[in-house]
């Protein structure tokens, strides 16, 4: 089992538990999320990457590295939601991963940079 798998798997249950689904709210959190709309669980990817940031610092001055883990596990989970919502999954992100492997992160920043500018002067 690889953690693509892992993921893979996870997507599949938020996918199943959405509302056109017939995903039920009163008994799912991934449910009432999505039932509530984006401002909810975009809501939630802001606090989770807030604490997924205090935790990091908290390591620098002898923090647990498991809540780091969790927090980062938070983060992702309700990335995950977004994703879903959106009609997209972690395969989507993994292709974008393997797409900028081996890529300078201040060449693909730079490209990026460029393209936008190409595309606003359009």
């Amino acid at each position: 089992m690889t953690s693509n798998d892992s993921l893979q798997r996870l997507a599949q249950i938020i996918e199943s538990r959405k509302p056109a689904r017939g995903g039920d709210p009163q008994t799912s959190y991934v449910a009432r999320l999505l039932h509530k709309g984006p401002d909810a669980f975009l809501k939630k990817i802001g606090e989770e990457a807030t604490e997924t940031v205090m935790a990091a610092k908290d390591l620098d001055h002898g923090g647990d590295p498991a809540k780091l883990v969790g927090e980062v596990a938070d983060l992702w989970f309700h990335s995950l939601i977004a994703l879903a919502h959106y009609g997209l999954s972690p395969a989507d992100v993994i292709a974008e991963l393997e797409r900028r492997e081996g890529t300078s992160g201040i060449e693909e920043k730079a490209l990026r940079k460029v393209q936008a500018r190409e595309t606003a002067e359009k």
